[in-house]
């Protein structure tokens, strides 16, 4: 992704080597992908229409695509690079099962869609945001799914406590340095709790879900200091 100082996006890896980078930063991060596919792949009709919001270099839809055959696919990001990645690892995808959209935070899409998707994902992508426009990415999660879609997000959260995010931190750089991250990137990378990224507590995601009005709210995936939910509308 563009660096820290980029406005479109925080995520301190460029787009080429994000792909990278992400699995020596975030424990378990192939099963976010895997879980979501599997809980989507469960349901008693396949996604007509899916959309991807946050959807980086497009890793994640290019995993997913095999297992849907009959579904369009919709890529958002509010990175111009990242799209340019997705473009080019999706290009031998039949063009009508793969729309990229104009780059956009999720919160600021205008977009008009010709189609209410069933699934919306957002994997990994709306913790850089403050509570207010939080609130506003996932009222318009809600507002574009169709009636009755499922909302899937992981994020990473924040412990319930002080002792809880100490804990949490000492844990998460544990795994970083098992998988070769140095001292400095470790120490920099845990900085950006709360300042360049602002993760919620589990119970604060639960209630901003259900405050925005989806029928039903789950957790249904936890491990270190990132968790994933999902919800119907």
């Amino acid at each position: 992704m563009p660096s820290a100082k980029d406005p479109e996006n925080k995520t301190p890896h460029l787009p080429e080597d994000y792909d990278n980078k992400i699995s020596t930063v975030l424990p378990y991060y192939r099963s976010f992908h895997e879980e979501t596919i599997n809980l989507v792949a469960s349901l008693p009709e396949k996604p007509k229409v899916w959309m991807d919001t946050g959807c980086g270099t497009g890793t994640f839809i290019s995993k997913t695509i095999e297992h849907f055959p009959d579904t369009k696919f919709l890529m958002l990001d509010p990175s111009e690079g990242m799209l340019k990645q997705t473009r080019e690892k999706l290009s031998s995808c039949t063009c009508d099962r793969v729309k990229i959209l104009e780059a956009s935070a999720t919160q600021d899409f205008t977009q008009e869609l010709s189609e209410k998707p069933d699934v919306i994902t957002a994997i990994q992508c709306h913790h850089y945001l403050d509570m207010q426009n939080r609130k506003k990415a996932v009222e318009k999660c809600y507002e574009l799914l169709k009636e009755g879609g499922f909302f899937i997000t992981f994020e990473n959260i924040s412990p319930l406590t002080e002792e809880g995010i100490s804990v949490g931190k000492r844990y998460w750089g544990d795994f970083q340095r098992v998988h070769g991250r140095t001292e400095d990137e470790i120490k920099i990378h845990l900085e950006r709790f709360g300042t360049e990224y602002f993760p919620i507590t589990v119970e604060q995601h639960l209630k901003l879900l259900r405050e925005t009005g989806f029928r039903t709210v789950e957790l249904f995936w936890y491990s270190y200091m990132q968790a994933g939910f999902y919800c119907i509308k």
